[in-house]
């Protein structure tokens, strides 16, 4: 038997379809992202967090939990490590004394601004072999992909993940 490498031999990919490619790619992202955010101190979990308090100042610690998709004893940690970096603060709701409103801190804002700056590289580095029309037809591409998923518009499906793990086996 030969030891010698079949050099006329040549590997052919397995033949794949889409989802494979956006599971590829996804994986990629989201492996970058959080390679990225890594700096600021955040997690792309964190990251999700401040997008929406940015876009939706005041919301209740009740709607975000369900928008997430996340209990709300696992909402409650994540809250509480955004707040211990001074990114968010709770408010008291007039309205509810037994709930509470969440904003971004000035330091959540300058925050979020820096997630833009590194979400905007990203996208810049991973979709460089495409036009801005294709980069644009493939964002409504899958927006409808995601649409017609039922996923909720700008939240990520991995926050369900995080009803999976025990706050008790959160690692130090």
């Amino acid at each position: 038997m030969s030891t010698e490498p079949d050099t006329e031999f040549a590997l052919l990919p397995p033949v794949v379809g889409p989802s494979f490619l956006v599971s590829q790619v996804g994986a990629l992202a989201a492996l970058e992202f959080g390679a990225r955010l890594a700096p600021l101190g955040i997690k792309p979990h964190h990251a999700g967090i401040l997008r929406i308090l940015g876009r939706n100042p005041g919301i209740s610690q009740q709607a975000l939990s369900e928008v997430l998709g996340v209990f709300a004893s696992r909402l409650v940690l994540l809250l509480d490590e955004l707040e211990t970096q001074q990114l968010l603060e709770r408010r008291a709701n007039p309205s509810d004394r037994r709930s509470y409103r969440l904003r971004l801190t000035a330091r959540g804002r300058k925050t979020l601004a820096a997630i833009g700056t590194v979400t905007l590289a990203l996208e810049e580095q991973l979709f460089a072999a495409l036009t801005p029309k294709e980069r644009s037809l493939l964002t409504d591409l899958l927006t409808r992909v995601a649409a017609g998923q039922g996923l909720e518009p700008g939240v990520h499906s991995a926050y369900r993940e995080l009803n999976r793990r025990s706050p008790k086996s959160k690692k130090k």
